[in-house]
């Protein structure tokens, strides 16, 4: 930039120097989060969806291939699941509109949370916590491939075969997305449940035994 000097000198030049120094990930992270929004290129949702095997599915399959930036959920009635999610946008406002209405027309209940500023500062972090009655819970953490289809898969090798009890996924631009799930297994099912996971194919861990789950997400029959 150039700066005037007194009137006996001639005009100066000054550089500014912008370093970053002060911005680190997961500052670029709530600035990109924040942007997505702002720029309709993403949605939050609140659906209500019927708390049965194949419900999640079906929600999955209405968006009809969308990605998802976000998937949160946890059991708290046998009649109605919550679930908090992100979804990518391509057409702004009318393609949300157009999910809604898809949504709707299947018996979903839809709450749009993309303006509430208390959702996208807080509750998207803070979706969980302990569930209402005892459940046969086991905790697995997995590596998703950062690709269309990849929930899908996940939901079609499970065949409605076990409840998901706890679900949680965001995206942040990794070649693998860590998702955190927890699912009614009763013990006479340890073997089936087994060869669920080794024909899903996915990097896992088991997570059932991890102190923060038995302190903030386990089930009444544990404490």
């Amino acid at each position: 930039m150039a700066l005037q000097g007194d009137s006996n000198d001639a005009p100066k030049k000054a550089a500014a120097i912008l370093s970053g120094a002060n911005v680190n990930f997961h500052s670029l992270r709530y600035v990109s989060e924040r942007c997505e929004l702002g720029e309709q290129k993403e949605a939050v949702l609140a659906v209500k969806v019927p708390e049965k095997p194949g419900s999640f599915l079906r929600f999955c399959e209405l968006l009809d291939k969308r990605p998802m930036t976000e998937f949160n959920y946890r059991f708290s009635s046998r009649e109605v699941a919550v679930v908090f999610a992100g979804i990518r946008l391509t057409g702004g406002q009318a393609e949300l509109a157009e999910i809604i209405a898809n949504l709707e027309l299947e018996g979903f209940d839809v709450q749009d949370l993309s303006q509430d500023e208390t959702a996208k500062l807080h509750v998207r972090y803070m979706v969980g916590g302990h569930p209402l009655e005892p459940l046969e819970e086991r905790l697995f953490s997995f590596e998703f491939p950062e690709h269309p289809g990849a929930l899908l898969k996940f939901l079609t090798t499970l065949q409605s075969k076990w409840n998901i009890s706890l679900f949680h996924y965001r995206n942040h631009g990794a070649a693998f997305g860590r998702v955190l799930a927890g699912f009614e297994v009763p013990t006479n099912d340890d073997d089936a449940f087994a060869q669920f996971l080794t024909d899903l194919g996915f990097v896992y861990q088991e997570e059932t035994h991890s102190p923060a789950y038995q302190l903030f997400l386990n089930s009444p029959k544990a404490e």
